[in-house]
């Protein structure tokens, strides 16, 4: 009898284990897998998007107004514009970008700007299909041109080669110019004219911004731009597990290639259109 009784209380206690187990299980699996950011964003009634304001003409914060501009800006809008909501725009900055990225919970629904799609990135958070083509080059004084025509002639400790932290530049020049003399400027924006007044001699930048500052500044040239070191693109980044606001951004990328208005913003701002 006894056994019987404990037969059952096993049996029990084992039922009500298994119970709780499936319901921690579907508890967890639901928290991991669920996606309501595309709906809180429409409830909200505007979308926040993260961006360094520093990259002309990509995405650049013009401190006399308070109002950001440039191609990032105007995809970002035309985002904003299909999923019918408003825009609150919040500043990260490169060193910061993954952290402000990954932080829970989010300070932004994605970010915008210069952000090259590399598997590191994706790695760890998501990217959207790419919607400017981009590489890695130079920017340097006019007088210039023919002293620096490869990565060897800017890999000796004469050659001051100035990059802004925590992005893909820094990264570049610490892998491909170990010995180059390797100057950090904490303003992005503010690198060209630094090497314009002879404070360093090479800019790492990339052929979506170095022909902003050709154009804005007589003194510089970029005699690599139609022979960039990389080649790749740039693209959104947002939290992994957003499945249904990726798929709506690259969805409203893929019209806009259709329908010619990313071509027209690539125009507008001098890029070249490789759609």
């Amino acid at each position: 009898m006894l056994k019987k009784i404990f037969e059952k209380k096993s049996i029990v206690a084992l039922f009500i284990i298994c119970a709780a187990l499936t319901l921690i299980f579907c508890s967890e699996h639901s928290n991991t897998t669920s996606d309501d950011s595309l709906e809180k964003i429409r409830q909200r009634g505007y979308v926040i998007i993260g961006t360094t304001g520093d990259y002309r003409p990509l995405s650049y914060l013009e401190a006399s107004t308070g109002e950001y501009w440039g191609f990032g800006i105007e995809v970002a809008q035309k985002i904003a514009e299909n999923l019918g909501v408003d825009i609150q725009f919040v500043k990260t900055s490169w060193p910061r970008l993954t952290a402000d990225v990954l932080t829970t919970p989010p300070i932004f629904d994605f970010a915008i700007g210069g952000i090259t799609i590399t598997d590191a990135r994706k790695a760890q958070m998501d990217m959207s299909e790419g919607y400017l083509r981009n590489g890695k080059t130079i920017l340097c004084r006019k007088e210039d041109i023919l002293k620096y025509q490869t990565l060897d002639d800017l890999n000796h400790p004469e050659v001051r080669v100035m990059i802004n932290p925590g992005g893909l530049n820094e990264k570049f020049a610490r892998e491909n110019l170990p010995q180059a003399t390797l100057i950090v400027y904490d303003k992005n924006e503010e690198i060209p004219s630094q090497i314009s007044e002879n404070n360093a001699d090479v800019m790492i930048t990339e052929i979506t911004e170095a022909p902003y500052y050709v154009e804005t500044d007589s003194r510089l040239a970029a005699p690599l731009i139609n022979r960039p070191f990389t080649h790749g693109e740039i693209g959104i980044l947002l939290q992994k597990n957003k499945t249904e606001l990726l798929t709506k951004i690259n969805s409203i990328i893929s019209q806009m290639k259709a329908d010619g208005s990313l071509k027209k913003i690539h125009e507008k701002y001098g890029l070249v259109y490789g759609y």
